[in-house]
């Protein structure tokens, strides 16, 4: 799972690909030197087992048995800790230098409380949407959330069009159309009330369903509005980072206070934490800042080949591990998604397609 503002990282590279509206060539193709190739495969293994594994081993510390982790308090990690990360990359961007480094934080953050302040908004747009991540996946086959969660492309398209004015192309209305259907055929398919031996908790469809769709639109509102508030300047992608993180942090301990402080009473912050855990934190944190770093070597059609990839991973992975049972419709859907993917990210309209704004 990509980091939402990776998100709009890699959909920004996407636009300066300069096309005819209507004219409906594949993104991405591009003469490519020997080395130029080989980096485009690392980042499609690399985007794949992020978004797989990750997602694979979220619902894995969400229904094993034991003592259970209160998943505020690991969105709060998650964010201190990509907070940590994106300051040592500023810090490695200003050459090492303490005191150039402490000048570039104060001029950017302490001088300029009101871009902070709109940082804010989808800072916190996003820590909800990563404790409702946890909900979902508590209550849905890592298989069925790995494919609901593409809906997050839908509501970004539709945020994109109303508050950004974006044209799309037909084929990616269609693509949308599809993708719809794909993900109702897998919702829509019977579930099975019975709980796997490997599924230690009780679990809610409808529940996990509300909270990957309102999550989806969180998601898409998020990185829309982050997109918006950076239109016209130049910050450092770390800087926005460590911006979001640090606002994530003090709200998210807010949040851990009003839900779970009465839970953390009688145990302690760390309750339930393992090796597992600590692996899941550190890989929302770390995997997010890594693919940003490795997808300019790659472009949107890898992105949506690797998306892909990692639905036919947890699908496999998910029979072994959850005992997953794999249906025709759910088949069928799955599929539809893929094929919705491949055509929304391989037929984009020139950058400069935008709806007529209103007098």
């Amino acid at each position: 799972m990509v980091s939402p503002d990776t998100n709009r990282l890699i959909d920004r590279d996407v636009e300066k690909s300069g096309r005819d509206e209507n004219e409906f060539v594949p993104n991405g193709d591009k003469p490519e030197t020997g080395a130029g190739s080989s980096l485009k495969y690392i980042s499609l293994v690399v985007l794949t087992l992020q978004n797989a594994v990750l997602i694979l081993v979220m619902r894995y510390v969400r229904v094993r048995k034991g003592d259970m982790f209160i998943a505020s308090t690991a969105v709060v990690m998650t964010e201190l800790l990509k907070f940590i990360a994106s300051l040592t990359f500023i810090f490695l961007e200003q050459g090492c230098n303490v005191r150039l480094w402490l000048q570039y934080l104060h001029e950017h953050t302490i001088k300029q409380p009101l871009d902070c302040l709109k940082v804010s908004v989808p800072a916190i747009v996003y820590m909800l949407q990563n404790n409702l991540l946890y909900v979902a996946l508590s209550n849905l086959e890592a298989a069925t959330f790995q494919v609901t969660y593409q809906l997050k492309i839908l509501t970004t398209a539709i945020f994109s069009v109303i508050m950004l004015r974006k044209a799309l192309s037909r084929l990616q209305w269609v693509a949308l159309v599809i993708l719809f259907i794909g993900v109702s055929a897998v919702q829509l398919q019977p579930h099975d009330s019975k709980v796997s031996k490997k599924v230690a908790t009780e679990q809610n469809h409808l529940v996990g369903l509300v909270a990957v769709i309102v999550s989806c639109v969180m998601s898409g509102f998020a990185g829309v509005y982050f997109e918006k508030i950076l239109k016209g300047t130049k910050p450092s992608l770390w800087l926005r980072n460590a911006q979001l993180a640090s606002i994530g942090v003090v709200f998210g301990l807010i949040t851990v206070i009003i839900n779970d402080g009465d839970e953390l009473r009688g145990k302690s912050y760390f309750f339930g934490y393992d090796w597992v855990v600590w692996f899941v934190i550190c890989l929302q944190s770390f995997g997010g800042l890594l693919v940003a770093v490795v997808v300019k070597y790659a472009d949107n059609i890898l992105k949506g080949f690797a998306t892909s990839a990692a639905i036919i991973l947890s699908c496999v992975l998910s029979i072994y591990l959850f005992d997953f049972k794999l249906s025709v419709q759910f088949t069928i859907g799955a599929s539809l998604v893929m094929v919705s993917l491949y055509m929304y990210s391989r037929y984009v309209p020139k950058p400069a397609a935008l709806l007529p704004t209103q007098a």
